[in-house]
C-alpha cells in the first residue's frame, strides 16, 4: 500500500472545513483538521443569532460536518507551534503532530486599536460565546432596570454593523415588550464609522442608499466620528460622552497574532496579511488561505472559499503529479441585508436592493450553507432563519 501523505488542515471556518472537504475522497491523503472550537461558525448568520434568531443557522457541530468522511480526522485543539524544517506541529496540549502539507486558516482576532476601555466593556458578535453575553446583556438590562439603555451603540458600519444595527431596534422593542416594560423611553440605536460613509468597501451610491435605509429603520448613523475610549456606563466619542451599558464592537481585525508570533515563516503584507505565491503557498508545503492570505478579496467568505477550492485543487495535482494552477482572485457578489425583506446587492457595477436582494441573499445563504454543510444540515440551518429562540426565563415563558 502506498503511504498516505499527511494533510493538517489548521482552523475549523470556511477555508479549513471547505479544504477537508474538498479532498474528502482523496485515498493517498491522510487528513487532520485541528480546530480550537468544536464547531463551525456561519458568520454571516451571526447577527441574526444575536437578535433572537435560532443558533442554528449560525452554528453546526464539526463533528455532525465530518460524520460521513472516515477520512478526516477532527482534533480540539490549538497550534502553538510550526517547525518547518521537521514538518510537525506542536499543539497546546503538548501533542505533536507531523504533516508533509498544512493549510493555515486561522481566521482573525478582534483589534481594539489600543483604545481605552473597549476590550474590557464592549460587546462583540464574532463568535457565539460572544453573542450569547450580548443577549444575555440586553435581557438581563431590563430585567435590573426595568427600561432600556439610554443608548445602543454599534460601533463600525461595515456589513456586521449594518446587519446588526438594522435589526436590533425591532429585536430590542420585542423583548421590552415581553418583559412588560412601559417605559416612555424609547429604543435608540446609534451606528457610528470612523469614515465618511457606511460600508466603505461597496461603491459610494450603494452607501447613500443603505444609509437612508438604516435611518428609515430609526438607526442614528453617525459617520467621521472616533471612538476615543469607554468605561463600565459610557462611551466617549469625538469629544462627546454619550451614557450607554451596551456598545458592540464590530469595526477592527487583524490577522491571527500565530503569524506575528513566528514572523521568521513568514512575510507580511501592510496589511499584516501573509504573502502568498501563485499557489498560496507561505513557504514550501505551507498553505495559507482565508482572511489570513494577502489577496486582493480577502476578508470576505466568499473569497476563504475560493482559496480553499483552489487550494485543494493544488494539493491533489500534486498527488497526482500534475502541474498546479496559478491562483486568480474573483470578484465576489456583496449583498448586504438591512432589516427585514431588505438589502443591497452588488457586483460588477450591477445593483439591486429591496425584496429583490433580500431575495439573493437568501438564495446566497442556502448555497453558503451547501458549501460546508451535509445537505439535511444545510436545508436546517438555512429554514432556520424563521425559527425565534430566547433563553431568557421572562421571553421563554411568554413565547
Amino acid at each position: 500500500m502506498a503511504h498516505k501523505k499527511r494533510l493538517v488542515i489548521v482552523g475549523g471556518g470556511f477555508g479549513g472545513v471547505k479544504t477537508a472537504l474538498e479532498l474528502a475522497g482523496e485515498k493517498n491523503l491522510k487528513i487532520t483538521l485541528i480546530s480550537d472550537k468544536d464547531h463551525f461558525v456561519y458568520y454571516p448568520a451571526l447577527y441574526a443569532t444575536a437578535t433572537g434568531g435560532s443558533r442554528l443557522q449560525s452554528i453546526a457541530q464539526l463533528s455532525n460536518i465530518f460524520k460521513d468522511f472516515p477520512s478526516i480526522t477532527v482534533v480540539r485543539d490549538e497550534m502553538v507551534g510550526l517547525d518547518a524544517q521537521r514538518r510537525h506541529i506542536s499543539l497546546k496540549s503538548g501533542k505533536h503532530l507531523e504533516y508533509d502539507n498544512v493549510v493555515l486558516a486561522l481566521g482573525v482576532v478582534t483589534s481594539y486599536f489600543g483604545l481605552e476601555g473597549l476590550q474590557e466593556f464592549s460587546y462583540g458578535i464574532k463568535s457565539f460565546a460572544e453573542v450569547q453575553r450580548f443577549k444575555q446583556h440586553l435581557h438581563q438590562e431590563l430585567i435590573d432596570e426595568n427600561k432600556p439603555d439610554k443608548n445602543y451603540i454599534v460601533v463600525g458600519a461595515g456589513p456586521t454593523g449594518v446587519e446588526l444595527s438594522a435589526a436590533m431596534a425591532s429585536y430590542l422593542n420585542r423583548i421590552k415588550e415581553k418583559h412588560g416594560i412601559r417605559s416612555r423611553r424609547q429604543v435608540h440605536v446609534s451606528l457610528i464609522e470612523a469614515a465618511p460613509r457606511v460600508l466603505p468597501r461597496m461603491s459610494e451610491k450603494a452607501s447613500e442608499l443603505v444609509k437612508k435605509r438604516l435611518q428609515s429603520l430609526g438607526v442614528h448613523v453617525r459617520l467621521n466620528q472616533k471612538v476615543q475610549s469607554q468605561d463600565d456606563d459610557s462611551i466617549i466619542i469625538s469629544g462627546h460622552d454619550i451614557p450607554s451599558k451596551t456598545v458592540v464592537w464590530t469595526s477592527g481585525v487583524s490577522n491571527h497574532p500565530f503569524y506575528k508570533e513566528h514572523a521568521d515563516l513568514f512575510q507580511f503584507a501592510p496589511n499584516g496579511r501573509v504573502i502568498v505565491d501563485e499557489h498560496m503557498e507561505a513557504a514550501p508545503g505551507i498553505y495559507v488561505i482565508g482572511d489570513n492570505a494577502s489577496t486582493k478579496f480577502t476578508g470576505l467568505a466568499q473569497t476563504a472559499l475560493h482559496d480553499a477550492i483552489f487550494v485543494a485543487g493544488v494539493i491533489r495535482d500534486r498527488l497526482s503529479h500534475k502541474p498546479a494552477a496559478s491562483y486568480k482572485a474573483v470578484t465576489p457578489p456583496v449583498v448586504v441585508p438591512a432589516g427585514k425583506n431588505w438589502a443591497i446587492f452588488e457586483w460588477h457595477g450591477m445593483r439591486l436592493t429591496g425584496i429583490p436582494a433580500s431575495m439573493i441573499r437568501r438564495a446566497a445563504d442556502a448555497i453558503g450553507y451547501r458549501d460546508v454543510l451535509p445537505i439535511g444540515q444545510a436545508l436546517g440551518a438555512w429554514r432556520a432563519e424563521y425559527i425565534d429562540e430566547e433563553t431568557c426565563t421572562v421571553c421563554s415563558t411568554k413565547a
